[in-house]
């Protein structure tokens, strides 16, 4: 019980600080910390307080920004659960958006059917360069970080190459539209929000959190996996199949990854695209599994915090506050919550403090 409480304590102090962290910079650079708050309210709630207007759009975006980092941040918290680290989500990403382009561009299906395809193609590419880390690591023991962190860039360079060599961008920066039939998007849901990018995307982002769930708490395949993650030797000794355990948890990371690209290339978008840099959506995913705990409820209200910070950051920029201070916010709560033993020693030294309850003795 008190396991369970720390769990939902630690996050929320760390949470609490970051914000308060992040208003003590505001202060001292002259700014308002109330501003900052009041985007962030109207980026969740769509409501402006100051001007009394209600805009359904900002919800809409706030539901959009959520979305890929949720199902990036069950990547990394998956293969957390595991005892493995996941660097590679923003690769896996991008592997599923070109699988997701290929497949919207070149394969002719109805509607409801061809996003399944495209859907189930992001996934499969995800997977499939997520295992690659994980036999590495099963057959060679090299360690996963160093090389997802690598494919990450491999991934990088293989899109932006897919983007003008394979499906012939004429600008060198986007791919020709994907056909209606391929896509998330809902005229009807951008109605209801004032025009915004919110698609039905948020439709597979849900499955996984419910998935990924029964996945890891109801099923005898979560446990074993549990258990590699726990005591790899121990696992071993019991007769748990150890390597295939770790190529099977990176293999569903990279899915869970891949996913999210699909979800941004047909969902947000209608066209792949050539990137600069990587947008940040693995790193993001790892911040979101840490603050959530690796738990899929923990994911999901932690990928919502994160989603209104960046939601929030147009919002901040037109009140005069750099979008830079959600960064500032959202690396001080990973900050704290790296601090988890830290806080939990003061919470036990405060405990201690308390002066004991009188007990008045009742007289028989």
């Amino acid at each position: 019980m008190a396991k369970s409480r720390s769990a939902l304590v630690v996050p929320s102090i760390a949470i609490l600080l970051g914000f308060a962290l992040g208003a003590a910079v505001l202060l001292a650079t002259g700014r308002s910390p109330i501003d900052m708050f009041y985007a962030m309210l109207q980026s969740v709630s769509g409501k402006n307080l100051r001007a009394d207007t209600f805009n359904p759009r900002y919800i809409g975006e706030f539901i959009v920004q959520s979305m890929p980092i949720m199902l990036t941040g069950l990547s990394v918290g998956f293969a957390f659960r595991t005892g493995l680290f996941n660097i590679g989500a923003e690769g896996q990403l991008m592997v599923g958006s070109i699988a997701a382009v290929a497949v919207g561009l070149w394969v002719q299906a109805p509607p409801v059917i061809h996003v399944l395809l495209v859907l189930l193609a992001a996934m499969l590419a995800g997977g499939l360069w997520g295992a690659i880390p994980g036999f590495l690591k099963a057959r060679f023991n090299v360690h996963e970080v160093v090389v997802t962190i690598m494919l990450n860039y491999v991934a990088l360079y293989l899109n932006n190459w897919a983007i003008v060599s394979i499906f012939k961008s004429v600008d060198r920066i986007k791919t020709e539209v994907i056909p209606a039939t391929a896509l998330l998007k809902s005229s009807a849901l951008a109605a209801l929000t004032n025009g915004s990018r919110l698609n039905w995307g948020f439709v597979p982002v849900l499955l996984s959190i419910l998935v990924y769930w029964f996945l890891i708490e109801k099923t005898t395949f979560g446990y074993s996996l549990r258990a590699v993650g726990f005591n790899k030797d121990g696992a071993l000794y019991a007769g748990m199949k150890v390597n295939r355990s770790i190529v099977s948890s990176m293999i569903i990371a990279g899915v869970f990854a891949g996913l999210a690209g699909a979800v941004i290339t047909v969902g947000t978008f209608s066209f792949g695209r050539a990137l600069p840099a990587a947008e940040g959506y693995g790193f993001d995913g790892i911040a979101v599994a840490l603050v959530g705990g690796n738990a899929a409820i923990g994911v999901f209200l932690s990928g919502l915090l994160f989603g209104m910070l960046k939601a929030a950051q147009p919002l901040m920029q037109s009140q005069g506050i750099p979008k830079d201070i959600a960064s500032i916010i959202q690396a001080s709560i990973v900050l704290f919550i790296a601090m988890k033993y830290g806080i939990e020693y003061l919470m036990k030294k405060i405990r201690m403090r308390k002066p004991p309850v009188a007990v008045e003795e009742v007289e028989s």
